[in-house]
């Protein structure tokens, strides 16, 4: 069925056509070839955002607009493909988002789940219904869908962080909310490192239930993501495909850590070539450490630390690092998989 081509089209045909249009209707027949398709399509181009080009953009925009005024001063990554869709895949977004010293993003929530993955500065803050947490470059952050959360500067040096979010997926389903704060800095509730000291450490509360399928720990730090990579590379030989490459989980399940986003880490050892590898899941990748090159399809990307680069769906990727370099990288794979459609190819087949 997927194979079948569209119909010849016949003066009477047409005529048919549009006679049914005017019911709002409209014969499958001729459109049931580009829905249906043998493998995964997609607009989404592979590209690539290199950070010492962009970044003076981002900078520039501090000086246009107060993070109070933008409520959040970002500057979309949008896909060459998806023109004017607010998208890096079709179900994902990303940004750049910038808070100068002093600054405060005002308190709100949504329906959207966000992840922050820091890039530049030191010791800003995030803070998730009552808890803030201090950020440092390449961590992980999670604001869960529908929480309070405001982001605030109190050091003498400018943060910037790639958000990561589920927009379009809300989007899609019509499932968007969302609420402005009474004040722009939330109220602290929790002592800092609350949520770490409760739920990291491979323990749980005895009578704690989750509200919520996103992890209850919402800083998922470098060091300790980076000492995990470093044990893996000592103790066993890297994927052909990936390196040594883990993701980051919920520990109350054992699944990720955010029920619509999947987030991932990777490590390629100095000299390290992958095999080609592909997946149903349109992935932004992140460098955290290294130089080196991605070849997507047909395209090849030279990247240092802190460039982004989306791989579209079903597109082969391969890594080779040229000094030791790690990757950070998010994908909607949750979702695809709880719906039993997520697929992977391994090598050149």
């Amino acid at each position: 069925m997927a194979m079948e081509q569209a119909a010849a089209r016949k003066p009477e045909r047409e005529a048919f056509y549009d006679r049914i249009g005017a019911y709002n209707m409209a014969p499958l027949w001729e459109r049931l070839h580009g829905l249906v398709t043998a493998q995964p399509t997609t607009p989404c181009l592979p590209a690539i955002w290199h950070y010492q080009e962009i970044r003076p953009c981002l900078m520039q925009s501090g000086g246009l607009i107060t993070a109070q005024e933008a409520t959040r001063r970002v500057l979309i990554l949008e896909n060459p493909g998806l023109k004017g869709q607010t998208s890096i895949t079709h179900s994902l977004f990303a940004g750049l988002q910038l808070i100068l010293p002093g600054e405060v993003a005002p308190a709100h929530r949504h329906t959207q789940s966000a992840l922050r993955f820091i890039i530049e500065g030191k010791g800003a803050y995030t803070a998730v219904d009552g808890e803030r947490t201090t950020m440092l470059p390449g961590d992980f952050v999670i604001t869960p869908s529908w929480t309070w959360h405001d982001h605030g500067n109190e050091t003498q040096e400018p943060m910037v962080w790639l958000d990561g979010l589920d927009i379009p997926i809300v989007r899609l389903l019509d499932a968007s909310f969302a609420e402005s704060g009474e004040a722009d800095v939330q109220t602290v509730t929790r002592p800092e490192g609350d949520s770490a000291a409760r739920f990291a450490n491979n323990l749980l509360p005895v009578d704690w239930k989750p509200a919520v399928k996103t992890s209850p720990v919402f800083n998922y730090p470098y060091a300790r993501s980076r000492e995990s990579l470093d044990a893996l590379s000592r103790n066993e030989d890297p994927a052909p495909c990936h390196g040594h490459k883990l993701r980051y989980v919920n520990p109350a399940s054992g699944d990720f850590a955010m029920p619509t986003i999947g987030t991932f880490i990777q490590l390629l050892p100095k000299g390290y070539a992958t095999r080609p590898y592909r997946s149903t899941d349109g992935t932004v990748f992140i460098v955290v450490e290294g130089e080196g090159e991605s070849r997507v399809g047909d395209q090849i990307f030279r990247w240092q630390p802190h460039d982004i680069f989306v791989v579209p769906s079903w597109v082969p990727v391969s890594h080779q690092a040229e000094g030791e370099s790690v990757l950070f990288s998010y994908s909607d794979r949750p979702v695809q998989e709880k719906l039993g459609l997520w697929r992977e190819q391994h090598g050149n087949a």
